[in-house]
Formats: structure tokens, sequence, C-alpha cells
């Protein structure tokens, strides 16, 4: 019972570990010098010896509880310490033979307990004076033997061993108990860290949950109000609405700080660059303090540089928050005078700009001793004087994590009750050599107010149905797109929304998330697998108050063709609306609303740029249809030939190269693309986009260009090359799924590293009818590929880590073979159904519809799209080769 309530008392983990650390080594010691005393009383007799240990013992026990009543563990441990090492140690080796007795094996107990039980400076100290002690009684021991009594030869051995085995055992016993607790510590470590986690989780849950919950009313309030500005009101009335307006985008601005708070805490911030006008950057900025200026009645002023580059490459959205809650800091904190942002900019290498911006105000200043506690969250300074001021707590220290995530500093300037200085620092690329010029804001703000709203573009024949389970949404986006006379249909759930595309084809399709019963994704997934529906190929942009780069990431996977957050203005809409549906349904409006034949003069040349472009190489084998429909540029190789040299699929195709290979003495050679024709590529398709993601051919084949689009690459900051590690459909898919993510608004940083994972799950493999053709590319000898046709032998590969690698052979009649490697393509792994890729070399419609219906009979896809190989891949291949690409579902 007793050893139980010890071994329970040693292992709770309520009880501070040094403290049972040093009861056990109380403990262990005093059952020795017990066991000791007891056994020399019992071959010497000596009852003044056993009493004199039993009272040594007694003062030991006596010691360490007052230290464990009194909590003095450190005072408790030194003074056993002391009496351990440096009075019962002396005595045993004087009293119990020398060095020839068990002094020595003591020596080695009190050095390992001295590194138990103490710590720090005291522990060195010990453990040095225990080495001087030892060296002394030895030194002693040899020039003075006499002074050391001697043992009588049982005893001697008696007392040797029962100390060796009971420090032996001690040593082992210490160390078990103290691994156990160690492990039992990490295991209450590992469990607070799965809490906290927890907890962060469910903080982030909470932040999403009510930026969601806030951003759809705000929706409303936005989106009603912009129609309320497009009627033909008075200035009075339109005032009002701007500032409406502008009092819902800063509302939008606190949420995404709470919101943007809790993805710093949990490692999820990212940045999101693209191009900007600097000048509209900063109407959206002092049109939404200037109203906050008026009502404690400041002066805003504003000093713009004419220097200061016209357009930037940067997050404006993250500098937009920054500067604004620095500025609406200075509003808070200044109860009279002025509030003034000037911008200006120092000129570096590289098209490099530091943009500096100054925010100036005659507040209250800042305290000396308080400025360094300013980029802390949740605290305020000098609390006498500002817990009148309304405020969260997170401005500035959103305002100091985002400046260091983006390479730039802010530094504060302050005299106490004369006001402060705040100067943020950011390094940005310059798009152009255009500067912005002379800035007058006051002239640009009248006419943003009282703009009058452009109808850009009617769509009368098309289609589009609206999912959302919020009525004020779907009023929200019916009037904002209510000019565009497109024929628009508004359902409250996805159950609806399965009803009506079963019923009717839709040219576009907007879609909620958080809906009751079935939400956007299943309801997502529900359209394209609708058996007899009609929408099992329309364009789906997920319409959803759910911010951030995590759910955008969520809906690029599940396959939406777009994203756009609520709020949503009405240009947002329409912008969306043009990219996404036929433009053979769209009549583009000029300004004065008349039909235009000319293309959209609404965006000017920026916007017509697309944020990024994914590009590849003739060798991916897509549809023309998706290549059009995900704007994916497509660079050719070029096949050599006794005739010329041919752009690969552009000059010549398929069926003219097998032709022209049927006479067995002519050659033909892959060439792929120069250095030089890459920049030129990339140049060209820059004219038309911001960024670049190239998906090239894998590295591990001879004829990759991986490394030549490397080089060429290097001459743009925009241009990011990927190694798809696939060829044909597999390069293909890779290149689709980078360009989906691109539809839902996923940034450079966001999409490479998911493609660089990505390969794994794409599953492509090729199965040769014979191996002719592999012999004259000198893929296989002549010899090998005349026995391999002699036995009807069919090879089988697939990619792996960027290479094709051989899964075998397969023998027998075509059909026979065809069947087990279609049934082999689709084992051991789960499909995602959304697509799968058939590309084939001169296969006909009945082959190709004979292969579709033994895919179906294992499997059903949403689309089977059966290609045909481009000529540079085909040369190496023959008729009758056939290849399966699928994705894994994740």
């Amino acid at each position: 019972m007793i050893l139980k309530k010890f071994k329970d008392y040693l292992y709770d983990d309520r009880l501070d570990i040094h403290r049972r650390l040093y009861v056990l080594y109380v403990a262990m010691t005093t059952a020795m010098i017990l066991i000791l005393a007891a056994e020399t009383f019992i071959f010497e007799r000596k009852a003044a010896v056993f009493m004199q240990n039993i009272v040594l013992a007694g003062v030991f026990v006596l010691v360490a509880f007052i230290a464990v009543k009194t909590k003095h563990l450190k005072t408790g441990a030194v003074l056993s310490s002391i009496f351990t090492a440096f009075i019962l140690y002396p005595i045993i080796m004087i009293k119990g033979g020398g060095v020839e007795g068990s002094g020595p094996i003591w020596f080695v107990y009190n050095v390992f307990m001295i590194s138990m039980i103490l710590s720090g400076g005291v522990r060195i100290v010990f453990s040095v004076f225990e080495i001087i002690l030892t060296v002394a009684l030895y030194l002693l021991s040899y020039f003075h033997p006499e002074l050391f009594e001697s043992v009588n030869g049982v005893t001697y051995y008696a007392i040797d061993v029962t100390t060796l085995l009971l420090v032996a055992s001690n040593v082992a016993v210490v160390i078990t108990i103290e691994n156990r607790l160690y492990l039992q510590q990490v295991e209450k470590m590992q469990k607070q860290g799965e809490e906290i986690k927890g907890l962060v989780a469910s903080q982030n849950r909470f932040f999403s949950s009510m930026s969601h919950e806030i951003r759809t009313p705000i929706n409303t309030i936005i989106g009603l109000n912009e129609m309320i500005l497009r009627e033909n009101i008075s200035d009075e009335i339109a005032e009002d609405a701007v500032n409406i307006r502008s009092a819902g985008k800063m509302l939008l601005n606190t949420i995404n700080d709470i919101l943007d708070m809790s993805k710093f805490q949990s490692g999820d911030m990212h940045l999101l660059e693209e191009e900007y006008e600097t000048g509209s950057m900063l109407s959206d900025i002092v049109g939404m303090m200037w109203l906050r200026s008026k009502e404690k009645n400041l002066e805003f002023k504003i000093d713009v540089s004419p220097e200061v580059p016209a357009r930037l490459r940067g997050d404006e959205i993250r500098i937009k928050q920054v500067l604004m809650n620095i500025l609406n800091n200075a509003i808070k904190y200044t109860k009279e005078g002025y509030v003034k942002l000037s911008v200006e900019c120092e000129k570096e290498e590289d098209r490099t700009v530091k943009m500096i911006y100054t925010v100036e105000d005659s507040g209250m200043g800042i305290k000396k001793e308080d400025i360094p506690y300013l980029f802390t969250a949740f605290k305020r300074v000098d609390e006498s004087n500002t817990k009148h001021i309304e405020g969260t707590g997170l401005g500035l220290s959103i305002v100091k994590q985002f400046l260091d995530l983006m390479g730039g500093k802010v530094t504060v300037n302050s005299v106490y009750t004369k006001g402060s200085t705040f100067v943020v620092e950011i390094p940005q690329k310059a798009v152009s050599d255009e500067a912005i010029g002379e800035y007058n804001y006051e002239k640009r703000h009248k006419l943003e107010r009282r703009s009058e709203y452009k109808k850009r573009f009617e769509a009368p024949e098309a289609k589009l149905l609206v999912v959302d389970d919020n009525e004020s949404n779907l009023l929200v986006v019916t009037k904002l797109l209510r000019d565009t006379k497109m024929q628009i249909d508004a359902v409250k759930s996805g159950r609806e929304a399965l009803e009506k595309t079963l019923e009717k084809r839709y040219d576009l399709i907007f879609m909620d998330h958080l809906m009751p019963e079935m939400d956007g994704i299943e309801a997502f997934h529900a359209i394209r697998n609708q058996v007899g529906g009609r929408n099992r190929e329309t364009n789906i942009v997920i319409l959803t108050a759910n911010a951030g780069a995590e759910n955008r990431k969520l809906y690029a996977t599940a396959g939406f063709n777009g994203y756009l957050i609520k709020p949503v203005t009405g240009e947002d809409l329409e912008t969306e609306v043009y990219k996404q549906i036929p433009k053979n349904l769209i009549r583009v409006m000029d300004e004065t609303g008349m039909e235009s034949s000319e293309t959209i003069s609404w965006l000017d040349e920026t916007r017509r740029k697309r944020k990024i472009v994914i590009t590849t190489e003739s060798t991916c084998d897509l549809p023309e249809k998706l290549l059009e429909k995900y704007n994916i540029v497509v660079f050719a190789y070029k096949v050599q030939t006794e005739n010329g040299i041919f752009r690969d699929g552009i000059e010549i195709d398929t069926p003219g190269i097998l032709r022209y290979m049927e006479d067995t003495t002519k050659s033909v050679t892959a060439i792929s693309p120069s250095v030089a024709e890459y920049e030129n590529f990339f140049a060209g398709v820059l004219a038309n986009a911001n960024n670049v993601i190239h998906l090239s051919l894998s590295s591990g084949f001879e004829t990759s260009s991986y490394n030549t689009a490397l080089e060429a690459a290097a001459a743009f900051d925009n241009v990011t090359v990927v190694d798809s590690k696939h060829m044909t459909c597999g390069q293909g898919l890779m290149a689709l799924m980078a360009a989906r993510m691109t539809e839902a608004g996923m940034g450079v940083n966001e999409i490479v590293p998911i493609l660089n994972r990505l390969y794994l799950r794409i599953h492509s493999s090729f199965m040769l009818d014979n191996l002719d053709y592999a012999a004259r590319a000198g893929q296989s000898s002549k010899g090998y590929a005349r026995f391999m046709n002699a036995l009807m032998l069919h090879p089988i590969s697939y990619m792996k880590n960027g290479k094709f690698v051989s899964k075998g052979m397969l023998m027998g009649s075509r059909e026979r073979v065809w069947k087990r490697y279609i049934s082999q393509s689709l084992s051991g792994f789960k499909a995602d159904h959304i697509v799968l890729f058939v590309n084939h070399v001169g296969l006909s419609k009945k082959e190709i519809e004979w292969i579709r219906a033994e895919i179906e009979k294992k499997e059903q896809f949403n689309a089977i799209y059966f290609v045909p190989t481009s000529p540079v891949v085909s040369i190496s291949c023959g008729p009758g080769a056939f290849g399966i690409s699928v994705v894994e579902k994740a």
C-alpha cells in the first residue's frame, strides 16, 4: 500500500517534477543508508555505529521533509547534497576501508545525484568540490594509510557488493522513472499542444463564421446602395449614398483586420501580388478617411509626389489595410487640427521603387516609453487618456505584421501632446515609366461620387442561374445585373438548383457555398454528375462570403470556374459574366449606350490583362475547346523532316506525319524550342498577362525543354516554370488544374506549391501497339522490336517520378489487350470523376467508341476526352497506340 502511494506520488503530473525527483532521491539514499547500517551491524555487532547511521538518516529525512513542506526545494537539495557528498561520503571513506572499501562507489553515486537534483552553477560547483574532495582523500590514503580504518574480509566484500548493487539499482530506477516522467511531460505537452491547436482552429472557425455572417448583410447594403447611386437622384442623396458606401468599406476593413490576425496567429497569411493603379488605390483610401475626418471636423490633407509611378505591382489590398489602419488611428486620436497623408517614392534598381507613405497628425501624441508597445495586439497605450476611444486594438499590430511580410518597415516620431508622424516604407515594382503626375483628389472624388452608371454590355439571350439561401443576396445580384437584360433565374437551395439544371440549359451559374441541406460544393458536384442534366459543362462560379486564401484553394480544388467574394459590386459581377459566358451572346455597348462593334471599352489596358496565364507545350495534348475555355496558351515544339522544319500541331498534324513515316527510309526528329524562342514566347504572353506559370514537359525526357524554359524565365520577374513530371495528357491535366486555380482567383504563390505536389495524384500511362516506331526513334533496338511483334506483346508504360517506367507486357489480340490495359489503368486508386483523357495515335471512330464503352463499364466520368496525340510524340509511338490520364481523388 505504501509503495503504491509512493508510486502514485511520483507519477502525479499535478506536482512539480523537481519536487518528485528530489523526494525520490531522498527516499533511495535513506534506504541505502539504512540497509548498509543494518548490514554493518550484522557483521560487526557495533551498536554505536548502527545508531549513528540511524541518526544520520533521520537528520537527512528531516531536512528533506522541511524543504518539501516549506517549498524550499532548492535549499533542501543543496543541504541534502552537502550531507551525502561532504559529510557521509568522507565518513564512509575513512571508516569503510578507504579506497579499497565502498567509498569510490559512493563517489559515483554522489556525482550522479548532484547532476540530477541540482541545476545551473550550483551543480557545477558541487561537482568540482566533490572531485577535489575525492582527489584529497585518495592522496591522504596514499600518504597516511593509518588514518583509514581497515575492514575484515567478509565485511569488506559484503558491504562492497551490497553498495555496488544498491547504487546500480538506484541509478537504474532513477533513469527509468526520470525517463517515464519525461515521457509523461512530453505526452502532457502534446496534449496541451493539441488542445491549443483545437482552440486556434475553433477561433479561426469563429472568425471565419463571423466574417461570413457580417459580409452577407454588408453585401445587401452595398449592393442596394449602388442601385441608389445609379438612379437620377439629388446631390444630397448621392452624398449620403457615397457615405454609406464608405462606411460599409470601413466596416469591411475592420472585419478583415480580425480575420487577418487569426491567419497570422495560425501562420496561414499569404500575399497576393498583382498590378494596381496608384491613383485609384489612393482615392479609395482617402474617400473612406475623408468621411471619418469630416465627422470629427478635422482637415484632411493629401500630398502626392508627381514622380510616383502610375502603376505598381504588389498586394494592393494589404497596402490599403496598412494605410487605412494608420490613418484611422490618426483620426481617432486627434481631437482638432488635421491629418495629412504624403506619398513619395525613391527609385532603386530593376524597376523597384521604395514607396514612402507618411501619416502626420496634430493629435495627442505618444509618450516615449509607450512607443515600443504600439504594435502589440490588444495593447492600448496611455489608457488614462484613451479609454474613451473605440477600437479593436488590432490595427497597428496588423500593420507591423503586413509590413514584415512585404519586406517593408514603419517608423514613428512623436512628441507627447503635439502629434505623431508614422513613416511607412514598402518596396514595390513599377510596371511602367509612366508617373501619376498632379494628383487632385477633390476633383477626382467629385467625378467618382457623381459618376453615372454606364451599361457595359447586354446579353438578352444569355441564361443565368443564381443559387443562394439568402433572399437579399438573390435580390442584389438580380438588380445589379438587371441592365444586362440577361435571363436570370434565382433559387434558394441546391435542391431547387438541381431541378432547374435538369429542365434548362444555363450559360453561367452563380453558386453560394454555405446553404442548408445541400451546400454549394455538394450542389456543384451534383450538377456535374446529374444524370440527364443539361449543365454538366456549364461554368459555375462560387459567389460566397467565405474570404481567405484557404477558401480560394478549397473552391479551386473542387473545380469551380471562378471565385467572387461578398460584398460584390455591379462591376465585379459584370466582369465575371463577361469572362465566363460565350462571347457570341454578348453585345458590347459604347459610352452612349449604343451597341458597339469594338471590343470592351470599359476595361482599361490592365483590366484586360489576365492576372495569371497558364502556358504549356504542344506535348500536352489538350482539346482545343479546353485551351480556349481556360485561356491556356500552348508553345509548339518542332518536327524536322527531309522536307523541312514544321511547328508541331500547327504546320503539321499527326495523320500527316504518320503518312510521311510510312516510308521507312525517311527520318523524323523532334526539336525542342531554344532559349531565345522561349523568351519571345513569354514576352508575347506577358503583353496580355501580369504573370505566367509555364508547365513544361517532364525534365526526365531527353526532349524536355524544362531547363531551357527555366533559363528563359530568368529574364522576367513574373514567369514561373514548373516541371510537370508528365507528358501528353498528364502534362495537360496539370495545366488544366492550374488554369482552374487561376479562375478561382488564386495567386502564383498559392498555385505553384500545389502544382509541385499535384503530379503525384495524376496517373498517366501509355500502351504501344508495336515497337516499330519506337525503334525508328532510337528508343528500342530493331531486333527487340521484331521479337516483341512476333510474340504479339504490347508494352505498357506509366509515369513515375517524371519518367516512363515499364509496367510489363500484355499478350494476345488487340481487343483482349485493350480490355486488360483499361482495367489496369483505373485500378489501385480512387479516381476523381470530373475528367478522363485518352490520347491516341490514329484510332478510328469505331475504336474510340469501343474504348469509351469499356471505360464507362469500369467507372462513370463527367467528361471523357479523346485527343489525338501531338506529332512530336506520335513519331515514337506509331498507329494504334493510346494512353489514359486521370487524377486521383484528393
